[in-house]
């Protein structure tokens, strides 16, 4: 891997870069959805829920279980829809605060993520969960506690954009008051790479265990990496 020059910021994604896909898709889709039940009926009336559930269509959450149906549904389909993230992060707190849920990061990530912040980079997180999921995620980290204060911003598909579209990482960039250049994109998504290095960043696919497979195409056109650690900056 070529030494990178010039990053004075790492953008990075969350699922499939720095947390296994499986503990998404295995552990807190299921977990918000098993407790959704519970949760919302206890809680339907709370004004803490309302924001969330206005969100969602009137149709839709007539009722709690009018509304556990529709997540269902919207679940199964892997729809990032915004409403639906926001819900998801508003039910992973039970878990979170219980005790129940830890969020498990690869190895390389916290020690390379300390390095950097050390060395003066600033660290944003671009994911498709919610702002408020993002940081109940990185509040409870097994065996390393609360890494919040390591990110200078988080981003979601609210307040950035799709992921997949250059003007979300322009928008990123010009928020952050940062030339295009100095960001350094990591994702598993060669889709959203391909977006970054559209809007002028630099960008690695991060391609770990349980990750789509990459095709050729994806190998021969893009700069891969299997660990954090295989990051170089330069001046």
């Amino acid at each position: 891997m070529p030494t990178l020059h010039g990053v004075s910021t790492v953008l990075l994604d969350i699922e499939g870069t720095i947390c296994p896909i499986s503990f998404v898709k295995e552990v807190l889709y299921p977990y918000a959805l098993t407790h959704a039940p519970q949760i919302l009926t206890a809680q339907w009336d709370h004004p803490a829920l309302l924001p969330y559930l206005t969100k969602f269509p009137p149709s839709v959450r007539s009722s709690p279980s009018t509304l556990v149906d529709y997540i269902t549904i919207l679940s199964a389909s892997d729809v990032k829809d915004p409403a639906l993230k926001a819900l998801q992060g508003y039910l992973w707190r039970t878990g979170y605060e219980t005790g129940a849920v830890r969020t498990p990061l690869f190895d390389d990530v916290v020690p390379k993520l300390q390095i950097w912040k050390a060395a003066s980079k600033r660290l944003i997180i671009f994911s498709s969960g919610s702002v408020e999921a993002q940081k109940l995620f990185f509040g409870y980290v097994e065996g390393a506690g609360d890494l919040n204060p390591l990110f200078a911003a988080n981003y979601d598909t609210v307040n950035a954009g799709p992921k997949m579209v250059k003007e979300s990482y322009m928008r990123i960039a010009g928020e952050l008051g940062v030339k295009s250049a100095e960001v350094l994109f990591l994702s598993d998504n060669v889709n959203e790479i391909r977006a970054a290095l559209e809007a002028g960043m630099q960008a690695l696919v991060v391609d770990r265990p349980g990750n789509a497979p990459l095709t050729e195409a994806d190998r021969q056109e893009l700069s891969i990496i299997n660990s954090l650690d295989e990051v170089e900056f330069g001046n």
